[in-house]
């Protein structure tokens, strides 16, 4: 699945990202809480998460999360987005809750293991 796909079928906003939709995603992950990131995401992943701060993105850039995703229509502030360019991750935001939204990613084959 590529971050394309992820984008469609979550009706997500591409905040920042749109030249790396074709980055192929293998694992998903929906947390607040970074240290669960660290301790359970396997590479090349999308990250769903409610949290909005700077320390979303540096823990995607040490796990090699392509895409962050933010639930319940959040939207990171501009330091966040530069980042988030310095190290190419991919941002969107969706309206949808993160059960929704990790539902539908699981539906539609996306799983949390590779």
């Amino acid at each position: 699945m590529t971050i394309q796909d992820v984008k469609s079928i979550l009706n997500a906003d591409v905040i920042y990202g749109d030249g790396l939709m074709e980055q192929e995603i293998h694992t998903a992950c929906g947390s607040d809480m970074m240290s669960d990131v660290l301790a359970f995401v396997k590479d090349q992943s999308v990250l769903l998460t409610g949290l909005v701060n700077p320390q979303v993105v540096r823990t995607a850039d040490m796990m090699d999360i392509r895409c962050i995703i933010f639930v319940r229509g959040k939207c990171p502030d501009e330091d966040i987005i530069e980042l988030a360019k310095e190290r190419e991750i991919a941002l969107m935001s969706t309206s949808l809750r993160m059960f929704t939204a990790c539902g539908l990613l699981w539906e539609n084959g996306l799983r949390g293991e590779g």
